[in-house]
């Protein structure tokens, strides 16, 4: 094996362990971005236009709407 191909072998190690790494990191940790409420809803959703007023709805209570819950 030439000294190309060991350089070559030795960083596709290492960018697959990094990317394995960091798979692992999400799924184990689980950032605040990747929280969601109990409708499923992530939290750092921004809110949405109500077309008929507006006014701005959270996409919480629009989930709780067409669920029929509130």
């Amino acid at each position: 094996m030439s000294k190309g191909q060991l350089q070559m072998m030795i960083y596709s190690i290492l960018v697959a362990l990094i990317g394995f790494g960091g798979l692992i990191y999400v799924f184990v940790t689980q950032p605040a971005y990747l929280h969601a409420s109990r409708n499923g809803v992530p939290y750092f959703t921004p809110a949405v236009i109500n077309p008929q007023g507006g006014a701005p709805l959270s996409p919480d209570e629009l989930v709780r709407h067409y669920k029929g819950v509130d």
